[in-house]
């Protein structure tokens, strides 16, 4: 462990342009639950909840369900975030890419944030795009009969007009998984000389291609305390521990 961490602190030392690619193991240090172990939010419900076609069919339990387990206002940044935020300052985090739909990144005070699965801030009108926070989406349907349903436009089918969270659900598209989105996060990749993986298994697509396209020699750091299918590849380096515990530990080497 602790060989591992000198290592990869040369190699975060070294580098200038980190692209970071985050999954829910750095939200659950701040009490989030994640999606896929053990106690995560599919051991609950199926992932079908979390679809496009769900969300349609059964608007109202969809909500139900989205505020019960993916809203978390109160959540608040850990160590982990923090430490990102502040490498970011000093000009080596380049970009954060993350799976995370929780806005943990940007409250700890970084900018440069890809959400690419899209955030659970906000909520928009299907069909005139008008943007709603979800503390008011949360209002309304503690008050409102039809509250997904956007009062400000008109349309034959009501559905056309439906208030979705703008989080990318299974068979939804979102702004990155254009081919548009996605060439512009591989551009990012191919630019980094350091990729710091925190808290993600890299199994769900496209996200887990990213770590593919970066450049011959460049290190692949990961900090999970779970396997991924890269851990073994060339360039890769693993500690399977506390994101916050260990990059606290580099940062003060660094």
């Amino acid at each position: 462990m602790e060989s591992n961490i000198e290592t990869c602190t040369n190699l975060l030392r070294e580098a200038r342009n980190i692209v970071v690619l985050s999954g829910s193991g750095i939200s659950t240090e701040s009490g989030i639950k994640d999606f896929r172990s053990k106690t995560g939010v599919y051991q609950m419900a199926p992932e079908y909840i979390l679809s496009l076609d769900y969300f349609y069919k059964n608007p109202k339990d969809f909500y139900q369900f989205a505020f019960e387990n993916l809203f978390h206002p109160d959540a608040i940044p850990n160590k982990g975030h923090e430490i990102l935020a502040k490498w970011e300052g000093q000009g080596n985090v380049q970009y954060i890419i993350t799976q995370n739909i929780d806005g943990l990144h940007q409250k700890a005070g970084s900018e440069n944030v890809i959400e690419f699965h899209g955030t659970m801030k906000t909520a928009s009108c299907l069909n005139c795009g008008k943007i709603y926070p979800s503390s008011e989406m949360e209002s309304r349907f503690e008050t409102m009969e039809d509250f997904f349903v956007c009062s400000d436009c008109e349309t034959k089918s009501e559905k056309d007009r439906y208030i979705k969270p703008n989080v990318v659900l299974f068979g939804d598209t979102g702004e990155w998984c254009t081919v548009e989105g996605f060439n512009a996060v591989i551009q990012l990749i191919d630019q980094a000389d350091a990729i710091l993986v925190l808290g993600t298994s890299l199994q769900v697509t496209p996200f887990s291609t990213f770590p593919q396209y970066r450049r011959k020699g460049v290190p692949l750091i990961i900090i999970n305390k779970g396997g991924t299918p890269y851990d073994r590849g060339e360039g890769a380096y693993v500690i399977h521990d506390s994101i916050g515990k260990t990059l606290s530990l580099i940062d003060e080497s660094l």
